[in-house]
């Protein structure tokens, strides 16, 4: 069976194309930068969005399934017109293509955006209905709604969205990047302002509940949630990136009240609140199906910090 993929050379593309070698399945990959990828994974050019439809049914050719990876995400210059082209409008013309041409799975990698703001507190699960608050989740959002309408249109159910925590690994970007470089320094740091707990995934956890999903039997859900089995505290978090990157802890007992103040004399209310809140996403579903989440977060996030490629360079 051949596996087509988008967004190979992403933070989760890299993980899932050997991932699917490994399992045995031919690919092809598309990409809008083919020429970082080796001849040998059969890259071609995924089309842009206003491409002809016959050029999203060539890619479809002699295809089983698809899985979707490729998105725009964390650009501060991009607008709400950008990311509805790249995550909303073109996820709908693959999937109809691919509804189409392709008898097997349709998997869209989704966020938990598409569902709540960063600064939501709760547990988040296939059941929490969707309000996303940023241009990014309300296109992932409309992607997801545009996938299952393509294929419920042929009578189909066999397209599902994965809703993802925040993703670490190499080459990522975002609040998790973002407390790596912070870790990287001798600043001390409140710990009791950094209590809200966070479920994560690493990108190799990620591919593997997109292998789970295309191989095991029997229908589809719409939607799925995966996280990690333990979610940690951002205080945690930023431990297990001091201990990789071997520098003391220094999280001192500084009460959160004093700091969500100067948040809101300062205008920073959203910020306090995506630092602060308590955001678990339930993979139940996942794991009742025979998903095993990772149960290693803290040291797969200490191991991260001790490899020799640093933070800032990542995130390039």
């Amino acid at each position: 069976m051949k596996v087509l993929v988008t967004g190979a050379t992403g933070l989760i593309g890299r993980k899932l194309v050997g991932r699917l070698q490994g399992a045995g399945f031919d690919l092809r990959v598309a990409s809008r930068q083919p020429e970082r990828l080796s001849a040998a994974e059969h890259a071609v050019l995924l089309p842009g969005v206003d491409a002809p439809d016959e050029a999203f049914l060539a890619l479809m050719r002699d295809v089983t399934h698809v899985v979707h990876c490729a998105a725009l995400n964390n650009d501060r210059n991009a607008s709400e017109t950008d990311y509805r082209a790249a995550n909303a409008a073109l996820t709908g013309r693959l999937a109809k293509a691919a509804a189409a041409c392709t008898g097997g799975r349709f998997i869209y990698l989704s966020s938990i955006r598409a569902v709540a703001c960063p600064g939501f507190s709760g547990t988040i699960n296939e059941a929490t209905p969707p309000a996303p608050q940023c241009a990014y989740g309300r296109s992932k959002r409309e992607g997801e709604i545009g996938m299952l309408e393509a294929y419920a249109s042929t009578g189909r159910a066999d397209a599902t969205a994965l809703r993802l925590p925040p993703v670490y690994g190499e080459g990522m970007r975002g609040t998790i990047a973002s407390l790596m470089r912070l870790a990287d320094t001798a600043l001390p740091l409140p710990a009791g302002a950094l209590a809200g707990m966070r479920s994560l995934v690493a990108s190799e956890t990620a591919a593997d509940a997109v292998l789970h999903l295309l191989s095991r039997p029997g229908p589809l859900r719409p939607a799925y949630v995966a996280g990690n089995a333990t979610p940690l505290a951002m205080s945690e978090i930023i431990t297990a990136f001091r201990q990789g990157f071997g520098r003391p802890r220094r999280l001192l007992p500084v009460p959160a009240i004093p700091l969500r103040l100067a948040a809101t004399l300062l205008g920073k209310q959203a910020a306090w609140q995506a630092l602060s809140a308590t955001q678990i996403c339930d993979p139940s579903l996942l794991a009742s199906e025979g998903w095993a989440p990772e149960a290693d977060t803290f040291d797969r996030l200490r191991g991260l910090a001790r490899q020799p490629l640093r933070p800032g360079k990542m995130c390039q």
